[in-house]
């Protein structure tokens, strides 16, 4: 008799549990593991995970599927100036630690017609036969017998993108070093981020890119190579001209620099430029 007393008391007690669950509204209700997380639920635990998460910053350039392929450097010289911009590029030394940054500035040079191309005339060397290689051929020549600059071929013979400066996204302490070891005249004070690729030249310092980069494919070498910049809105571009062109003609002012609006990371600011593109 107690045991059947006990058992219609649980009972009741289920029952009234089960109609105190009922009349509770949907959104104060925990979803049992087989109710999907939709609607009002809240699932509080731990999203579903199909194995470890890994930046794509961290894959090898080889099964990285962010990496630029020849497809992307195949396209002409302004086109590709402007689509560089935002795109990041990778140092990988000798010992593995890879330096990155985003490119905020690029130069269009056009080929035979620019008077401030070093194809310009047609004329092909052995100094820029890179400029004459297929898209996404890196062309870097020399300048006051110390300093590198760092060029991508695009569509058409003789024509080129000048990487101007990055954003360093990665190995700033390695970018601090090699700038100070590489910098001529260096004031020995530790450089500001936005002072460590901030022109031409800074960036090969950083980035540890000299002659022997020259005639590379970007698409294909394990040292050097572009990935896809992260997603997001496009930045705003401004055009303005060439820096250091002056004896280039007419070709002198064409709107062939492009760099991101408001980036701290530019090696020169035209602010007539911009004022004329608001």
């Amino acid at each position: 008799m107690g045991q059947l007393s006990r058992r219609v008391g649980q009972k009741k007690q289920r029952l009234s549990e089960a109609e105190r669950s009922r009349s509770l509204p949907d959104a104060a209700r925990t979803p049992s593991p087989e109710e999907p997380c939709s609607g009002p639920h809240t699932c509080l635990g731990p999203p579903a995970t199909t194995g470890p998460q890994r930046s794509i910053y961290f894959l090898s350039p080889k099964d990285h599927p962010a990496r630029l392929g020849s497809e992307f450097f195949d396209q002409p010289g302004v086109r590709l100036a402007r689509a560089l911009l935002g795109q990041v590029l990778v140092r990988r030394l000798a010992d593995n630690t890879e330096l990155r940054g985003r490119i905020v500035e690029t130069e269009a040079y056009l080929g035979p017609e620019d008077e401030a191309a070093h194809s310009r005339g047609g004329r092909q060397t052995a100094r820029n036969r890179g400029m004459f290689m297929k898209p996404g051929t890196l062309y870097v020549y020399i300048i006051y017998g110390m300093y590198f600059c760092l060029n991508v071929s695009s569509q058409g013979d003789g024509a080129c993108v000048l990487l101007r400066a990055v954003e360093p996204l990665g190995g700033l302490e390695t970018m601090q070093r090699l700038r100070s070891t590489l910098g001529k005249g260096a004031s020995g004070r530790a450089l500001k981020d936005r002072e460590l690729c901030s022109g031409p030249s800074k960036l090969c310092q950083a980035l540890a890119i000299d002659k022997s980069f020259d005639q590379r494919d970007l698409a294909t070498d394990g040292a050097v190579w572009m990935e896809r910049g992260p997603p997001g809105p496009k930045p705003a571009v401004v055009a303005a001209a060439r820096v250091g062109v002056g004896r280039a003609g007419e070709w002198a002012q064409k709107p062939l620099r492009f760099y991101v609006r408001g980036s701290p990371f530019v090696s020169v600011v035209d602010r007539t430029a911009e004022q004329m593109q608001a």
